[in-house]
């Protein structure tokens, strides 16, 4: 794309939603409001507008939702036929409104991420990248847990050899281009903070400050941030396997090393009978053993997910 600072990009903005009955509303309005006033100052066309994505929330989520689509003409709407996960969500939004826009923006449905710097994210669009990061500046308002967890997320993820962007979520504006380009990537285990920095393209950065939570319950606790953190790794790298590898060379090392030390001490009449030879190699291998088949279950059973091609979202109704 070649710069053009009068363009005026028709921009969507995704908002995948579940359980959010205290806050979409809220939410939506101000998102209404902000898209708005942006159409009004010429930043975006008077064709933009706002996608709810509801991961079939078992709240009154879809029923607000669907009242609001009713009083604004700008409010689009989609509800999955069953609970897929934010990453399902967020692909069903991106792959069924490409080709009604120049770009997307998705933000998450608790507006933690700041808007503020959508009308950035626009320049930096308009001045010829495809794919702009919205990259958190800090973590004030995140327990000690939450920026621990969320950096050993990231340095794990970095040191396999998974391109992500430190800090870095589901906030991101992706050109038409991307996102066409993206319903070429059809694998089942989804890791969307894989796929964009892997497809290249021109990309930029904006920073931001995370807002607080005001209502609900964050939809990334522990148990799904590990699962998220499986899903990038086994996705995006093969070094788990390699360590196998290392792992399995080292143990022959060791044993080795642990046959001359026994034999010695037999030698100057220092063991305890069948220590070495028997209890320890037993339960060092024996872990080692069942840590490696774990690991090789785990691309096994990612492996048997994608050769099935099953739909990754089914789309039960449309506003």
């Amino acid at each position: 794309m070649e710069p053009d600072m009068d363009f005026k990009p028709v921009l969507g903005i995704i908002v995948p939603c579940y359980n959010e009955e205290e806050i979409i509303g809220q939410n939506l309005a101000i998102l209404h409001h902000f898209l708005v006033q942006n159409i009004h100052d010429q930043l975006l066309s008077d064709k933009s507008y706002i996608v709810v994505v509801d991961d079939h929330s078992k709240d009154r989520s879809w029923a607000i939702i669907k009242k609001i689509v009713t009083e604004h003409k700008r409010v689009k709407a989609i509800r999955l036929a069953a609970n897929k996960g934010h990453q399902y969500a967020l692909l069903a939004g991106l792959c069924e409104f490409s080709a009604m826009s120049d770009c997307l923006v998705s933000v998450d449905a608790d507006l933690q991420d700041d808007i503020g710097v959508i009308p950035e994210m626009i320049r930096k669009f308009g001045q010829g990248n495809e794919i702009v990061y919205g990259v958190r500046s800090r973590r004030s308002h995140d327990s000690m847990f939450k920026r621990i967890s969320a950096m050993a997320f990231y340095r794990l993820l970095n040191l396999l050899g998974v391109n992500v962007l430190f800090d870095h979520a589901d906030f991101r504006l992706t050109s038409r281009r991307v996102n066409e380009e993206l319903k070429n990537f059809q694998e089942v285990n989804l890791f969307l903070r894989g796929i964009f920095p892997l497809m290249g393209f021109n990309t930029a950065v904006v920073y931001y400050q995370r807002k607080e939570r005001k209502a609900g319950k964050t939809k990334y606790p522990l148990r799904r941030m590990i699962s998220l953190a499986l899903d990038g790794i086994t996705s995006f790298s093969i070094v788990p396997l390699r360590i196998i590898t290392f792992i399995g060379f080292a143990v022959f090392i060791i044993c080795l090393v642990l046959m001359v030390y026994a034999l010695l001490a037999y030698l100057n009449g220092r063991t305890v009978a069948g220590w070495f030879s028997t209890v320890l190699p037993f339960y060092f291998l024996g872990g080692i053993q069942i840590l490696c088949i774990g690991i090789l279950g785990e691309y096994l059973g990612k492996i048997y997910r994608e050769v099935k091609r099953r739909p990754r979202f089914i789309i039960e109704e449309r506003l």
